[in-house]
């Protein structure tokens, strides 16, 4: 913000009765990760349970299938794959950071504060994971390893319903590493180039991005309508489109089977202001998640600046940015610096079955 501006801004809110450091400190901006709080012992199971495929109804999928950490912890596919027989209608999230979003899913129906429930959704949907809850525990008991780890944070046996919390444990472990923007943040002034500094100028300034895109991981947990085109993937894909009705049906939105575009948080509110909206998204480690958009459409983030510059798509609430080619440029080089080193973790050595001796459970 330019002197002048700061000085105005200072003479109209003492005008108000508000004193400029108190408005200027409620200006939103990016901040810093913090560190991860977990409970250490859940997390290292969590680990173990994130990479098994015995907690899908075939135990043939794992989370990791479609959370691979070597993808950003995606797919890197625009649309995400489904459970067999069936695929997804939008982008599979990385899960970098995901704890420290206020909303999970791409039309936000799930509130961020519970991981748990995040990872019940998504191993119990008949379209991704398609466990019961009931099989997935029995499963786990028959493996002697799993009931040791177990110990270390229960008395009980390994419940179906709180092994979910246990994955959301490991959940909270993957966040960014070593990242340029949060060391210029805590006083590294050498972290970013001149044209990092630019974009980052321009993010907060004449671009406006942060008015979105604030707090540690770059989103206000809020829904919005930028107009992102449709993916014709969705509907050239019998499988996909089924998907996606099912999922209309399952929320009970009105008259779904004349849908043919992702409405997105209409389905879940039925509030025709919401139709079109979409969780706003991190932009964490931008270099390792494409591609982007709530269904991928946008393979660079070249097109995603160039997208917003233009104001949207069609029903955007944003307007044009009116940002010149080298200023663009440097917007996206700014972006860039939000990517850390890549948080690669390897695949545990996963324990086997081993039948109960009678009498001894």
């Amino acid at each position: 913000m330019k002197p002048r501006t700061i000085k105005r801004l200072a003479w109209a809110l003492a005008s108000a009765g508000v004193s400029a450091g108190a408005a200027l400190a409620q200006t939103p901006d990016l901040q810093p990760l913090p560190e991860p709080k977990f409970n250490a012992d859940q997390a290292a199971m969590g680990k173990y349970l994130f990479f098994d495929p015995r907690l899908s109804g075939d135990a043939a999928l794992s989370c990791a299938s479609c959370h691979d950490p070597k993808k950003g912890w995606t797919d890197g596919q625009p649309l995400g794959k489904g459970y067999p027989a069936s695929e997804s209608f939008r982008n599979t999230p990385t899960i970098l950071n995901a704890t420290l979003k206020s909303r999970f899913h791409w039309d936000g129906r799930l509130d961020g504060s519970d991981a748990g429930t995040l990872v019940r959704d998504q191993i119990t949907e008949a379209v991704y994971m398609n466990t019961d809850g009931r099989l997935m525990q029995e499963r786990l008991k028959q493996v002697p390893e799993y009931n040791e780890m177990w110990k270390k944070f229960r008395k009980d046996d390994i419940n179906g319903m709180r092994v979910f919390n246990v994955v959301g444990e490991f959940i909270k472990t993957v966040t960014s590493k070593n990242v340029p923007f949060d060391k210029f943040k805590k006083g590294d002034e050498g972290a970013l180039s001149a044209a990092a500094k630019e974009g980052y100028a321009l993010f907060k300034g004449k671009a406006g991005c942060v008015a979105c895109h604030n707090g540690p991981v770059g989103s206000d947990g809020k829904l919005h309508n930028t107009g992102v085109p449709e993916n014709p993937g969705v509907w050239s894909d019998p499988l996909r489109a089924i998907t996606m009705l099912r999922h209309y049906s399952t929320h009970g939105m009105p008259n779904y089977m004349n849908a043919r575009t992702d409405v997105g948080s209409f389905a879940i509110t039925k509030d025709p202001k919401d139709v079109g909206k979409f969780n706003t998204p991190s932009i964490r480690d931008l270099k390792y998640t494409s591609p982007y958009m709530h269904n991928g459409v946008f393979a660079t983030l070249d097109q995603v600046v160039d997208f917003y510059n233009k104001g949207g798509g069609q029903g955007s609430e944003l307007k044009p940015l009116n940002l010149s080619d080298a200023e663009k440029k440097a917007l996206v080089t700014f972006l860039e610096s939000l990517s850390g080193d890549p948080v690669i973790i390897d695949p545990p050595k996963l324990p086997e079955y081993k039948v109960w001796a009678f009498g001894k459970n």
